[in-house]
């Protein structure tokens, strides 16, 4: 068989089992259909790039992905669109049986920082500097597992730190002595560096080696 052959067969197969596995699982909320759509995209993008391993760990998280996460894997899909429309460069490098998308460019919130939303990296940056491939297969992604592992639970908790950090962090500013540092600053290192997620993927990376197989 030929590449081409074997990637559109492995496109086809999980196009087929994410969309099954998403529509079942997000049916007893009714929404078989949109949950069946954001599945089955996932699928065959992700089976045409070679993205999920061939073992434990790669099968794990396609299943995570395609049902207890599919919240954040819907987002990944809409950054795979943005990255797109941005004609951002893929790595594959970094990306075939890595259980997870990398991208050079694209978007990002803040200029020289990498963002994660389900398995999809985006603004990686040049990873052929160790500082940029270690902050991609260690702190970003421990944020694809931390996605995985909450599933729906995640965004809300993540977010929900910023937004409380970020009005604590006003208030705290408005409380300090002239002169004053910056209110980004502060808001800054309350909203997102004292973020649990953050602490956790600097402190306690899960790199894609400590993903042990189920049974061992």
């Amino acid at each position: 068989m030929t590449r081409p052959s074997r990637q559109l067969a492995e496109a086809t197969a999980l196009g087929a089992a994410g969309a099954v596995l998403a529509g079942l699982s997000w049916s007893t909320v009714g929404l078989a259909a949109p949950a069946a759509v954001v599945g089955g995209a996932n699928g065959v993008l992700s089976g045409a790039r070679g993205v999920y391993g061939r073992d434990r760990a790669g099968a794990l998280a396609f299943v995570l992905d395609s049902t207890w996460a599919l919240a954040t894997t819907t987002g990944s899909v809409g950054l795979h669109l943005v990255d797109g429309a941005l004609r951002a460069s893929y790595l594959p490098e970094i990306s075939h049986r890595q259980n997870r998308h990398v991208y050079r460019g694209g978007f990002t919130p803040r200029r020289g920082y990498a963002v994660t939303v389900g398995n999809v990296i985006s603004s990686a940056g040049d990873v052929s500097v160790d500082s940029r491939r270690r902050l991609v297969e260690e702190h970003e992604e421990t944020h694809v597992w931390q996605a995985r592992i909450l599933g729906p639970l995640f965004a809300p908790a993540y977010l929900g730190w910023s937004v409380i950090g970020a009005v604590i962090g006003a208030i705290q500013w408005l409380t300090f002595a002239s002169p004053r540092p910056r209110l980004a600053s502060v808001v800054d290192r309350l909203a997102y560096r004292a973020n649990p997620f953050e602490l956790w993927a600097d402190r306690h990376p899960i790199r894609r080696g400590s993903i042990r197989p189920i049974g061992r």
